[in-house]
């Protein structure tokens, strides 16, 4: 089980998201050993959000007005943090303290990687029903549950780790204004994805 949950993340770590481009941003503009830091805090949220799916605690958020507000908060905060990333690259400090371009300490890395994967808490609904459904399907023991979502949680180690490496090698590679083009596509797609947790869906 702890095999099928690292097989079973690695597929869902290919679907870039939001935490993926962060990581990357932050090893370009200061290496692999500050883009781990970054990597870890992540991997903590992750852990905390499976640890609750598997306790069974996601249906207390998993109410219409708490899920509505919990979008709403996830997509403030990539807006932010995507249009503070955009206005630093012109030198123009729209929330000084979370501009990527301000960090001081490996404290201030792991908190910002904290609150960008803590943005979007609905985590814990689609983990809850992976578990679920690999309980009924599968019919495997609940102590089972806890080792695939071990794996999974490793898959996020593993493969952010890898986005780190190579964000180490565009630091290192790439010209600095080759990094602040990058840094502003960063800063737009942190924006699309906010638009996109609280755009309204097609459908019946």
């Amino acid at each position: 089980m702890l095999l099928n949950g690292f097989k079973f993340g690695m597929l869902l770590q290919f679907a870039i998201g939001p935490v993926c481009i962060f990581i990357f941003q932050l090893t370009s503009l200061y290496g692999f050993y500050i883009g781990e830091i970054g990597v870890l805090g992540v991997t903590l949220v992750d852990g905390f959000y499976i640890t609750v799916a598997t306790l069974g605690i996601a249906s207390i958020i998993d109410k219409k007005n708490i899920r509505v507000f919990l979008k709403i908060f996830g997509a403030a905060i990539l807006f932010i943090f995507g249009l503070s990333t955009i206005l630093s690259q012109f030198d123009i400090n729209f929330l000084p303290s979370l501009s990527l371009l301000n960090i001081t300490n490996s404290s201030n890395v792991f908190i910002r990687a904290v609150i960008i994967t803590a943005s979007n808490p609905l985590t814990i609904i689609f983990w809850a029903g992976i578990f679920s459904a690999k309980l009924a399907e599968e019919k495997i023991k609940r102590q089972d549950i806890y080792s695939f979502g071990f794996g999974a949680l490793l898959s996020t180690l593993f493969f952010l780790t890898l986005i780190a490496l190579i964000g180490s090698f565009a630091n290192m590679f790439f010209p600095a204004n080759i990094i602040q083009i990058l840094n502003i596509i960063v800063g737009f797609l942190l924006i699309c994805f906010g638009i996109r947790m609280v755009r309204p869906r097609g459908g019946n």
